[in-house]
């Protein structure tokens, strides 16, 4: 039991194949209900797919767990409904500052830019998210969540997938026409699959210890190197909600988890840390070890892996659960398209290789970080402590200071469904790019970017006046939501006023979607579901929407 927590009980039900004694047989089935299996089962619900999410436990998860969440993270569950509930309760922030023992040497924003709607990090522990996704998942009629739903057995076959669960009223069978794995780092199902993760394991340990405590520090991120309370070892120091502080200490490999878990090891660290006259209780504590690892192909068949169960890193940098959730947000708009037959069975293969491509660049900076952090010669040691003494009056040794490269998205420049420029642009949101938000308006109600695009192919094409488009480019435009894969057309200006009838219009008052999207007259967007940039150009061409779309789902060979 926490003491600022009290974990909810979910109710177990006899699932209706058992009552029957059939096979029940559905679209898609989810096997873990933690925060990438809530968000792809909500995701795929939202789009209209029926889902059975299965889950062995009967709560959310224990202890604080995942803390960071990015602000690309925050704007895919703005899309799937908990957005709100958890930068409300989250500790929001931007400013993180390393020490090399008593000294300041270095400090960064997340975000520097004015005018998004979410910031740069929320820390919020897991048993939050978890919960609020739950709450958004029970709302959903279409998604039913199966609580004490433990699988046993999965035989995969050419048309779907097979499972054997078991129940506290025994076991049933299970028919999928696709399955979800999210079960975490332990994957039951990768197990049975006989399938690898392939990586590194790294020789050092740490402890978590989450404590209660009121403290005025400032709501930001501290890294200590070789600090003076923890001598040789490095430390983190993170806010969370219900004034509860993440303290991370190295441990060194030799240390033995058992023994470092025990109160009389972990107060005396902590009071090394803060003084002997704060005051505090500790609430959770853990020891875990760095993992960079990976799947080699996330797709196998009609069996599909997210999160944790396809890929693991260090938790230095926040990439775990950040990256877990853009797989299902890059995962559940194919799959939809697949299902509905509006895109070919290869589409599905574009989601390994696009999120695995994202593994690769989090694992690469989760090594780097690793390294930098826990030295592994005394060569190494001497360059680190070398470039964190210089790093305070010399902005080039601060580049090389890696307290863990906190999670920033993807930008997929290599993935097969961009259409590449015909164009020069400036700027940051090419084909491949995660698109950048910015303040809109639409009829006189104020709102952002990021809340009006997401779930639907868009064109978004900027004029300087909407009345200036011409009846013909205006059916053209109309003409899109026509198309066997609808996208919708919003024109973008930045004096707004009426559009030609069908096509909406938002207003770009403060330039920020001009600003960042790097437009003139005729410029044009084609976003995708994931609100990822799929093309553009600087100039609205109906053929060429046409033919990007159909690169962007795989409908037609570039």
């Amino acid at each position: 039991m926490l003491r600022t927590y009290e974990y909810p009980k979910y109710p177990y039900r006899q699932p209706p194949e058992q009552k029957s004694g059939g096979t029940g047989r559905h679209r898609v089935v989810v096997v873990g209900a933690g925060p990438v299996g809530l968000a792809a089962a909500i995701d795929l619900a939202q789009s209209g797919v029926a889902v059975v999410l299965l889950d062995d436990d009967d709560t959310v998860s224990v202890g604080s767990r995942g803390v960071c969440y990015a602000k690309r993270t925050l704007e895919i569950l703005d899309r799937i409904g908990v957005g709100d509930a958890c930068v409300a309760k989250g500790v929001s922030w931007n400013v993180g500052r390393t020490f090399f023992r008593g000294a300041e040497v270095y400090k960064f924003k997340l975000l520097s830019q004015p005018d998004h709607k979410r910031p740069g990090m929320i820390n919020l522990q897991q048993y939050y998210l978890e919960e609020y996704e739950v709450r958004r998942a029970r709302e959903l009629a279409n998604l039913d969540l199966r609580f004490r739903n433990k699988v046993r057995a999965v035989a995969p076959r050419s048309d779907g997938v097979v499972l054997e669960v078991e129940t506290p009223d025994g076991g049933y069978t299970l028919q999928a026409d696709w399955l979800i794995v999210a079960d975490g780092a332990r994957s039951e199902i990768r197990r049975q699959l006989n399938l690898e993760v392939e990586g590194k394991v790294f020789s050092d340990r740490f402890l978590i210890a989450d404590v209660l405590m009121k403290a005025d520090y400032p709501t930001e991120r501290w890294f200590w190197f070789d600090p003076p309370f923890h001598p040789g070892q490095s430390v983190l120091l993170h806010r969370q909600a219900d004034n509860v502080w993440r303290i991370d200490f190295q441990l060194g490999w030799q240390a033995d988890p058992d023994q470092e878990k025990r109160p009389d090891r972990v107060i005396p660290r902590i009071k090394a840390m803060l003084g002997e006259d704060r005051k505090f209780e500790l609430e959770w504590v853990s020891v875990y070890t760095f993992q960079c690892r990976r799947m080699a192909d996330f797709r196998q068949g009609r069996v599909l892996f997210a999160g944790d169960a396809a890929h693991q890193v260090s938790p230095f940098g926040a990439r775990g659960a950040n990256s877990g959730i853009q797989d299902a947000d890059n995962l559940c708009w194919k799959l939809k398209l697949v299902m509905d037959g509006r895109a070919p069975d290869t589409l599905l293969d574009t989601y390994s290789e696009e999120r695995g491509f994202a593994a690769d660049e989090n694992i690469l900076n989760s090594t780097r970080s690793t390294d930098f952090m826990t030295p592994k010669s005394a060569t190494s040691l001497n360059f680190r402590n070398a470039v964190l003494g210089l790093a305070g009056d010399h902005p080039f040794a601060r580049a090389l200071v890696n307290s863990g490269r906190l999670s920033v998205p993807t930008i997929l420049t290599e993935s097969r469904l961009n259409t590449p420029d015909a164009a020069a642009f400036g700027g940051d949101m090419l084909p491949g790019a995660p698109m950048d938000d910015a303040p809109i308006e639409e009829e006189g109600e104020r709102s952002w970017l990021l809340d009006r695009v997401g779930n639907r192919f868009i064109a978004l094409i900027f004029v300087d006046d909407p009345a200036s488009v011409g009846p013909a480019q205006a059916r053209a435009m109309a003409a899109l939501a026509s198309a066997p894969i609808p996208v919708e057309a919003v024109l973008v200006s930045p004096t707004g006023g009426a559009g030609p009838p069908g096509l909406r219009v938002w207003l770009d008052r403060a330039g920020r979607f001009a600003e960042r999207y790097d437009t003139r007259a005729g410029t044009t967007y084609l976003v995708r579901p994931d609100q990822h940039v799929a093309a553009r150009w600087r100039a609205f061409d109906a053929q060429a929407i046409g033919a990007a779309l159909a690169r962007a789902t795989r409908n037609a060979e570039p």
